[in-house]
């Protein structure tokens, strides 16, 4: 057993932070939010983005004290007690398998489109292989394919944005659109069409796509210089959300007025690059969509595999999980993960309806749960590392610890606003969420209490945390 090795470059951790808020979600999902609430889909993404930079910058402060594989599950190990550590790092785990069947379902739709002659299903087989080998190759092998994967995406939105942008002012060269301008963001029934509230119900569906902006603190545990990795990831984050998000979707909603139907049809990004006649727009977007899927893919596997290599090293899950080949591969813990995955993209087969949209919707809100045990963890963390290690606060949280509470507060104020959401089903996500959390906290109490003399519940004082992290840290 060797551990997790640094194989990992910086040039791989820069790109893997930059990729890692650029999700597929960003490409398929944006259209419902612009039919939401219109132009006004802007302060949605506003709203989320300032949510991500301030829950990032919690995350980057303990990460950059003490980066591990674990990342937040291991904070909030320490910080909370093992209850914490043991439940968020498992719904965790469980919310990227279920991405990962849904990541290769969406690559086999648009690679069963271009060649029919393989089922779908043999597709998402073939991605899944493809990339599960990748994962067990070494660390570095999956930096690779996530530079270029990660490479693929950053470009082709940042071409996106300036050639829209120029097409937008009318500068753009053989392009004269007749729908773009900025009187769209204004001229169709206002700014905010549907009325303020939308911006609130645009937040629900955008929220999900900002998921994987946290990868980085967990991949810095395997690169050359962690602390450092995990400062430059942390405070890049502004302008990435800023550049990515919504700088493409400005675009978006100044090329073509919000309510027009081929954004909904074709989807937001095709729709604008088709307006400005851009031969194989279509083609385009699937390509660059089914790029960010396979980054996703990968991503989500070695996510889900480090988080139950983490577990596994924590006594949290089975020792199997914490045992690396020679080259620091976490074998046991990414073909678990893989297996899981596989078992949930059949179920999206057989049982699409039943037990695949359950999976689905119970994974949902794991996104807000993960930022809420943040914000708590960081609570506590601030005051262990300034009494064990101060020189370690080399992130700091802005405004603590005001900042953090008004950051929780916004959190639970989504999840309240999400239990009334009919409309999307997101009152379904969150109850079904909260009772896969509950299932699992039970299991961390009654795992704690035949566990018997170790830490309590809900740990006491910090001096005996870090006693007893020794004694994992030993074990």
């Amino acid at each position: 057993m060797t551990g997790l090795q640094a194989g990992l470059k910086n040039r791989h951790l820069s790109m893997i932070a930059i990729g890692g808020v650029i999700g597929a979600g960003l490409f398929v999902g944006s259209s419902s939010g612009i039919a939401t609430a219109g132009p006004g889909i802007l302060l949605s993404y506003a709203l989320v983005g300032t949510l991500v930079v301030l829950v990032m910058r919690m995350l980057g402060e303990m990460s950059a004290a003490n980066p591990t594989s674990g990342s937040f599950s291991a904070h909030a190990d320490r910080a909370l007690g093992r209850w914490a550590g043991f439940s968020i790092g498992w719904l965790y785990w469980f919310f990227w398998v279920v991405v990962l069947a849904v990541e290769a379902t969406a690559g086999a739709k648009i690679l069963a489109g271009w060649m029919p002659a393989v089922p779908q299903w043999g597709w998402a087989l073939i991605v899944m292989a493809v990339l599960t080998a990748t994962n067990l190759v070494s660390v570095g092998s999956y930096g690779e394919f996530e530079f270029w994967f990660a490479g693929i995406k950053v470009v082709a939105i940042g071409a996106f944005i300036v050639v829209g942008g120029l097409a937008v002012f009318g500068v753009l060269p053989g392009v004269d659109s007749d729908k773009a301008g900025l009187s769209n963001l204004t001229g169709h029934g206002g700014f905010l069409p549907h009325g303020p509230g939308a911006i609130l119900t645009g937040v629900l569906l955008v929220v999900f796509s900002f998921m994987g902006s946290e990868i980085a603190t967990l991949a810095a545990g395997e690169s050359e210089d962690p602390q450092r990795a995990v400062t430059k990831s942390t405070n890049s984050i502004i302008w990435r959300i800023a550049v990515f998000y919504l700088g493409s979707i400005f675009v978006v909603v100044t090329l073509l007025p919000w309510n027009d139907p081929s954004i909904k049809k074709q989807g937001s990004y095709v729709a604008a690059l088709d307006s400005l006649g851009i031969a194989h727009a279509g083609q385009i977007m699937n390509f660059i969509v089914l790029t960010s899927v396979l980054s996703c893919l990968n991503s989500g596997l070695y996510t889900a595999s480090r988080m139950a290599f983490s577990l596994g090293e924590r006594g949290d899950a089975p020792k199997a999980f914490a045992r690396t080949t020679s080259r620091g591969v976490p074998m046991a813990a990414i073909l678990a993960s893989v297996v899981f995955g596989f078992v949930a993209v059949f179920f999206n087969y057989k049982f699409p309806d039943s037990v695949f949209l359950f999976l689905v919707n119970s994974s949902g809100a794991v996104a807000l749960f993960v930022w809420l045990v943040i914000c708590f963890s960081q609570l506590r963390m601030r005051k262990i590392i300034q009494a064990e290690a101060p020189e370690k606060l080399v992130v700091k949280m802005w405004l603590y610890p005001y900042l953090t509470w008004a950051t929780a507060a916004l959190i639970v104020f989504v999840l309240g606003y999400m239990l009334t959401d009919t409309e999307h089903d997101g009152r379904e996500t969150v109850l079904l969420s909260l009772l896969v959390a509950a299932v699992v906290l039970v299991v961390a109490v009654v795992k704690e209490k035949v566990r018997g003399g170790g830490r309590a519940v809900v740990a006491g004082a910090s001096s005996v945390k870090v006693q007893d992290q020794d004694k994992v840290n030993a074990g």
